[in-house]
């Protein structure tokens, strides 16, 4: 099985899929592709012979079938390895999980906007900035606490549904996030945050994007270079 992925240190949706196939010691092949979307590049040579919607992730099975978007691949994973909880085991536990990644991934637009992921570089004078100056981005962030907060509350934690999960996964770019750019939130979240960016699969793909060495200008609104 191969993986599709962009840039470790930008791309939000594939640390999602990535960390969770790690997380669980899913085997998989890594295949990375720079975010180059010029014409002739090989971003655009390879994915487009791989997935309709040329965005990443996406998975590729030996027999060529693939699964694009994070949330088909997290349920066709679970699908495929049952003895692992992907989701939670409880049904109450696992609908409130999966309402959670669906209101993450439809929703947060504004936090995903002005705070885009950027592993290697903290932000916290933009962050204050942006934080005293944008107030959909307050809201974002208050709602992002409260449903965490209430999950860890019913869990016990230390992750959202007690042990390490899809939601987990789906929340790892939120928390680089929050962290990167300084943003407040409550003791809760941010032991939760703590705990999410500890995490070996986390970890790992924290290293990885940090070797990257890659300056992509599109993704960079608060940098002119390196």
């Amino acid at each position: 099985m191969k993986l599709y992925i962009g840039n470790k240190n930008y791309s939000s949706w594939s640390m999602r899929s990535g960390v969770l196939l790690a997380a669980f010691g899913i085997p998989f092949e890594e295949v990375k592709l720079r975010f180059d979307f010029s014409e002739g590049s090989e971003w655009n040579r390879v994915i487009t012979g791989v997935t309709p919607t040329k965005r990443v992730p996406v998975i590729v099975e030996d027999d060529g079938f693939t699964v694009w978007d994070t949330l088909a691949i997290a349920e066709y994973i679970a699908d495929r390895h049952p003895e692992h909880a992907i989701w939670p085991r409880d049904a109450q536990a696992r609908a409130r999980a999966r309402s959670l990644c669906a209101e993450m991934h439809a929703g947060f637009t504004r936090l995903r906007t002005v705070c885009p992921m950027n592993i290697e570089v903290f932000f916290p004078d933009v962050g204050a900035r942006l934080w005293a100056e944008d107030e959909a981005l307050r809201a974002d962030v208050t709602r992002l606490d409260a449903a965490w907060s209430d999950a860890l509350k019913t869990s016990g934690g230390p992750f959202l549904f007690g042990e390490f999960s899809a939601a987990d996964a789906y929340f790892a770019p939120v928390a680089v996030r929050l962290s990167r750019f300084g943003l407040p939130v409550s003791e809760a979240a941010a032991a939760y945050r703590d705990a999410v960016l500890a995490h070996p699969a986390v970890e790992d793909w924290i290293a990885d994007s940090m070797r990257e060495q890659d300056f992509i200008v599109e993704d960079e609104p608060y940098r002119k270079s390196r």
